[in-house]
């Protein structure tokens, strides 16, 4: 995908996960969704870094970045949705895109799902949409059943 529909499906996904957690839209539900909307775009920011860094779908596109990611708010107690950015935009780069990834690098061998489109594609913007429902979903699915899954940051 593109850095346009990473960003939409970021702030899609950052949204729609905080009103997933708290569904009441009132003041503190606000407060909510920039709790957790701030650290998932910041996260779906951060594997994209290596187009300027390193070399890209590899140097921050792997299982490694997202296990530092991962570890962090139990490391540092903040920051406890970032892990989900970055998970939501190997997704993102998994299914909307017909580019592998290089997830155990520094093996360099690239790994993908045989769907999505190219980065060029008339049809990105409708399959990063799509892959963000999904994504949306997932949350959905998660918080609901919240009582057999621990949330960091949530109490």
């Amino acid at each position: 995908m593109n850095k346009r529909d990473h960003v939409l499906n970021a702030v899609v996904l950052a949204i729609g996960t905080g009103v997933i957690v708290a569904p009441d839209l009132d003041w503190t539900a606000l407060g909510t969704v920039g709790m957790v909307g701030v650290p998932i775009v910041l996260g779906a920011m951060v594997p994209d870094i290596d187009t300027s860094i390193g070399s890209h779908r590899k140097t921050l596109h792997n299982l490694a970045t997202l296990g530092v990611f991962v570890a962090f708010p139990f490391v540092f107690d903040n920051l406890h949705f970032v892990w989900i950015g970055v998970l939501t935009h190997y997704v993102l780069d998994l299914l909307g895109n017909v580019r592998g990834m290089a997830l155990l690098y520094p093996w360099p061998e690239e790994y993908d799902v045989p769907v999505g489109v190219t980065v060029d594609s008339r049809w990105a913007t409708v399959v990063t949409l799509a892959v963000t429902a999904v994504e949306l979903l997932v949350v959905h699915l998660v918080v609901t059943t919240s009582h057999l899954v621990w949330l960091p940051g949530l109490g």
